[in-house]
C-alpha cells in the first residue's frame, strides 16, 4: 500500500506532475490561436463555453506547437526540464539543438506529446479537484444539495449521499494515477525522442576514448620516469651507504648520479603535470629520446652499481622521433625491472639493433632473489606492450629458466 501511494504521490510522481502541468501551460497560447480558427468555423464566439469547441481548439493548436518546436532552443530547454523533473539520466539526453531532419522530427514529436498530455492532465487538475471536493463534502454540507447548485437529482438520494465521498476520493486517486501514468510514459519516451543521435553517441565515444588515451599515456609517462628514478635512486643510495667508508670516490659519483636523476625526473614530472593542468605544456622539457639520452640513462644506472652490458648497433640518431621516444621509455622500464627484481649484483644485457626495418630491443637479466611480482606491480610490462602496439610493434616478456627476457620489436616505418 505504501509503495502504491509512493507511485501516485511520491516525490518523483509530483515532479512529473509538475512537468505535465508546465506542458499544459505551454499549450495555452496554441489553444488560444486554435480558438480563433475554431470560433468562426463553428459560428460560435463563446468557444470556451463548450467542451467540444475547447477540444477542437486544442486539436488545432497542437500542429502549430509541432511547427514552433523547430526553434533551436526547444530541444536543449526540454532536455533540461526532463533531467530536472522526470528523473532521466543526463547522458541519455542530448544537450545541443536539433540539427538533422531526424532530430528535428523527434523533437517535434516530443514537444507535441508533452503539450498534448500536459494539456489533458492540466485540464483535469483544474476541473477534477473542486468537483471531487464537493462530492466528499456533499453529505456534510446541506447547502451543496440546494436546487440552485444544479446537482443531478440522483445525488440527492440517501444512498448517493453515502457514496459521494467515496466517489470523490476515487476521482482524486484516478487523477493522480492518470498523471503518474502520463509522467512515466514521457520519462520512458524522452531518451528516444530527446536523446543523442547515433552521430552524437559516436562523437561522445570518440571523446571518451581520446580522454582515456591521454590519461593512459600520462600514467605510462609517470610510471616509467618516476618509477625508474625511484628505483635508481634507491639502488644508488644503498650502494653508496655500503661503501661509504671504503670508497669515497664511488659515493661522490653515486650522489652526483642521484642529483642528476632527481633533477631530470622533476623536469619530466613538470611536463606531465603541465599537460594535466592546461591540456598542453608549451615550454616544458622535451621528452627524452634514445638518440639524446641513452648514454645518460646507462651512466646513471651504472652509477648505482648495476652492471649493464650494452650492445647498441643501431644508429639512435637515424631513428624516427616517435620510435626514439618510445624506445627510450622501453629501455628505461626494462632496466627498472632489472633493478627491482634482480638486484644490483647481476649483469644486465641490453641489445639495441635494427633488423628487417624493425628496431629490436632486448633486455636480459638473472631472476635473482627478487624475481617475484610485488603487490600492485605489473604496470610497467603493460606500459611497454602499449607503447609497442601504438607503433605497430609487439613485445613479449617472461622467464626462461633462470633468466628474465624482454624482447620488443618497433617498426621503423609507419604501418600501411
Amino acid at each position: 500500500m505504501t509503495s502504491f501511494a509512493g507511485l501516485l504521490f511520491g516525490r518523483r510522481a509530483r515532479l512529473r506532475w509538475i512537468h505535465l502541468i508546465l506542458g499544459g501551460a505551454l499549450a495555452m497560447p496554441y489553444v488560444l490561436v486554435g480558438s480563433v480558427v475554431v470560433g468562426p468555423v463553428a459560428g460560435d464566439s463563446h468557444v470556451f463555453g463548450s467542451l467540444r469547441l475547447q477540444l477542437a481548439s486544442f486539436a488545432v493548436g497542437l500542429p502549430l506547437a509541432a511547427v514552433t518546436s523547430l526553434f533551436p532552443l526547444t530541444r536543449p530547454l526540454e532536455s533540461g526540464v526532463v533531467r530536472s523533473l522526470c528523473g532521466v539520466e543526463p547522458d541519455r539526453l542530448a544537450h545541443g539543438p536539433a540539427r538533422t531532419k531526424g532530430e528535428k522530427g523527434r523533437t517535434a514529436a516530443w514537444f507535441t506529446l508533452h503539450l498534448g498530455l500536459g494539456g489533458v492532465v492540466a485540464g483535469m487538475s483544474l476541473a477534477v479537484p473542486p468537483f471531487a471536493a464537493a462530492l466528499i463534502a456533499l453529505p456534510f454540507v446541506p447547502a451543496l444539495r440546494d436546487d440552485r447548485m444544479g446537482l443531478p437529482g440522483v445525488l440527492r438520494h440517501t444512498w448517493s449521499l453515502a457514496l459521494a465521498p467515496v466517489a470523490g476520493a476515487a476521482m482524486l486517486v484516478a487523477l493522480a494515477g492518470c498523471a503518474a501514468v502520463c509522467g512515466t510514459l514521457l520519462a520512458r519516451w524522452a531518451p528516444a525522442l530527446l536523446g543523442p543521435s547515433a552521430e552524437d553517441r559516436v562523437a561522445a565515444a570518440e571523446a571518451r576514448a581520446a580522454a582515456l588515451a591521454v590519461r593512459n599515456r600520462l600514467a605510462r609517462e609517470l610510471h616509467d620516469s618516476v618509477g625508474h628514478a625511484l628505483s635508481a635512486v634507491t639502488l644508488q643510495a644503498s650502494a653508496a651507504r655500503r661503501v661509504l667508508d671504503s670508497d669515497p670516490e664511488f659515493v661522490r659519483e653515486a650522489l652526483a648520479a642521484i642529483e642528476d636523476t632527481t633533477r631530470r625526473t622533476v623536469g619530466e614530472l613538470d611536463a606531465v603535470l603541465g599537460v594535466l593542468r592546461d591540456g598542453d605544456a608549451p615550454g616544458t622539457a622535451p621528452a627524452p629520446t634514445l638518440a639524446d639520452d641513452l648514454d645518460g640513462l646507462l651512466h646513471r644506472t651504472r652509477a648505482g652499481g648495476l652492471r649493464v652490458a650494452a650492445t647498441v648497433t643501431a644508429d639512435p640518431g637515424a631513428l624516427p622521433p616517435p620510435v626514439s621516444r618510445e624506445a627510450y621509455r622501453i629501455v628505461q622500464e626494462g632496466l627498472s625491472n632489472a633493478l627491482r627484481h634482480a638486484g644490483a649484483d647481476v649483469t644486465v644485457a641490453l641489445r639495441v639493433d635494427v633488423r628487417d626495418d624493425d628496431l629490436r630491443i632486448s633486455v636480459e637479466n638473472p631472476l635473482g632473489q627478487a624475481g617475484t611480482t610485488r603487490p600492485g606491480g605489473g604496470h610497467g610490462l603493460r606500459g611497454i606492450t602499449d607503447r609497442a602496439r601504438l607503433l605497430g610493434g609487439a613485445a613479449e616478456a617472461g622467464a626462461e629458466g633462470e633468466t628474465w627476457r624482454l624482447r620488443v620489436r618497433l617498426p621503423l616505418k609507419a604501418p600501411t
